[in-house]
């Protein structure tokens, strides 16, 4: 008997399993529909994808230098928390915690703009490898051959430095997290002394994460004028 219930447990397991998996296809399916029904109604309207991909690296450049600034202003708050009397702790809590959930809001906007440049670029080059075979002229094609390969290669490092970044904040965010948090449960004289040295460890996390997001920035500008010099390669013939 309990082998056998044993046995259904497991059948179970497997159909369970196969139907995740069929359900992640149907899904994985659905979504590439929707995203070549996307591109093909902005290309209706002459936004092909090439443009838009320029358009989400400059958006995650926005998002990139807003959100620089929004952790130094966090950073600044930060610093003037340290010289604050006891009496003003409650409202140094409050506006230190409101520049925590500003700088997490700036980091999720980064991520889902960083995921978006991956998502109409993997279109893009799909799309650009397969046009190759439609030029006549083989002089155009080893020409457009040469520009995907570098803006690929530019695409690469763009990503590359974007994600490093982005792995940055995280931790940055963490630590800014644990102090606020100690000094809501600690709001006193002593709370302030126990922060000086993590704040000393905060200034040099963001200091980093800053010049990283500089670099990413450099690095999207550079992939947005490689992309920019396609528009005057001439098409398949």
């Amino acid at each position: 008997m309990a082998e056998s219930k044993k046995q259904q447990n497991s059948t179970h397991s497997v159909q369970e399993e196969m139907a995740k998996q069929t359900l992640d296809l149907l899904l994985g399916y659905f979504l590439r529909k929707c995203r070549h029904l996307y591109y093909r109604a902005k290309e209706s309207v002459g936004h092909h994808k090439r443009d838009i991909v320029v358009c989400r690296v400059e958006e995650a450049c926005e998002s990139l230098e807003e959100t620089k600034v929004q952790f130094e202003d966090a950073l600044e708050r930060f610093r003037d928390l340290m010289q604050v009397e006891a009496g003003g702790l409650d409202v140094r809590y409050k506006i230190l915690k409101h520049q925590l959930d500003l700088s997490q809001a700036k980091a999720n906007t980064v991520r889902d703009r960083i995921l978006s440049i991956e998502e109409v670029s993997e279109a893009l080059f799909i799309e650009w490898e397969a046009e190759l075979e439609q030029y006549t002229n083989r002089s155009l094609r080893a020409q457009s051959r040469t520009k995907l390969k570098s803006s690929r290669q530019r695409y690469s490092r763009l990503i590359k430095t974007m994600r490093q970044a982005e792995d940055k904040i995280q931790p940055v965010l963490a630590a800014f997290k644990d102090q606020v948090l100690f000094l809501k449960h600690n709001l006193n004289a002593q709370a302030i002394a126990a922060l000086q040295h993590e704040f000393l460890e905060i200034s040099l996390d963001i200091a980093q994460l800053i010049r990283a997001m500089e670099k990413s920035i450099e690095e999207a500008n550079g992939f947005v004028l490689t992309l920019v010099e396609q528009r005057a390669l001439p098409g398949p013939q």
